[in-house]
């Protein structure tokens, strides 16, 4: 089975797409590890990427789109494989349509935004540590004190609300499109599918195997 899972920041699909990948045994691709290997192996396609990443610029979807051909392909993917955060654009999508990549499942875990934001942006952490905390699920004895040294906690610039907000714009502006195509395809494969993801984690497994008749 192959399937891609879509997903807001913040919307546990990282956590979800390992519990899948394993429950299904089959391996959790991304393009960063593809990119990584190829380069580490020294294939043509690897060479090709490093002169693009070494220039400062961005791997073009051509290649990106040829690597992934190649991954798919290798004997860990004989039985399937998880697609994690590619395709992310519109075009992406259509260039791997034309690659002819099967796929049987497009599923986009779906939280609604405010949701995104309480949750990201009640997040604190402890810098020496590493602990963490929330403010309103899991929030310090002292506001904005850690429990243990008493030491101010810190909220990273990445969950700060109008970045998460900003977030949340630039992937609603990428992914409503590729939705769009997923959905109109005149094939039944690949299956588009929404799943609620507010919950508890193993809640929003199951529907997601639901949905996947497994």
């Amino acid at each position: 089975m192959r399937i891609i899972l879509l997903g807001p920041p913040g919307a546990g699909k990282g956590t979800q797409a390992e519990k899948l990948a394993a429950h299904l045994n089959i391996p959790k691709i991304s393009t960063g590890d593809m990119l990584r290997a190829a380069v580490s192996e020294g294939t043509d396609l690897g060479r090709q990427a490093q002169e693009y990443m070494d220039s400062g610029k961005l791997v073009p979807d051509a290649v990106i789109i040829d690597l992934v051909e190649n991954r798919v392909s290798a004997p860990d993917c004989k039985n399937g494989c998880l697609l994690d955060g590619f395709p992310r654009t519109l075009v992406q999508a259509k260039a791997l349509d034309r690659a002819g990549i099967d796929l049987d499942y497009v599923v986009e875990l779906v939280v609604d935004d405010e949701e995104i934001v309480q949750r990201m942006s009640g997040r604190l952490s402890h810098p020496g540590s590493g602990r963490s905390y929330h403010k309103i699920f899991n929030p310090p004895k002292v506001e904005w004190v850690d429990d243990i040294t008493g030491d101010p906690l810190v909220q990273r610039e990445d969950d700060k609300e109008e970045t998460v907000r900003h977030r949340l714009h630039v992937y609603h502006k990428q992914t409503a499109p590729m939705v769009e195509f997923y959905r109109g395809l005149s094939t039944d494969c690949p299956k588009f599918v929404e799943v609620q993801g507010v919950g508890k984690v193993d809640e929003v497994f199951e529907r997601i195997l639901s949905e996947l008749n497994i």
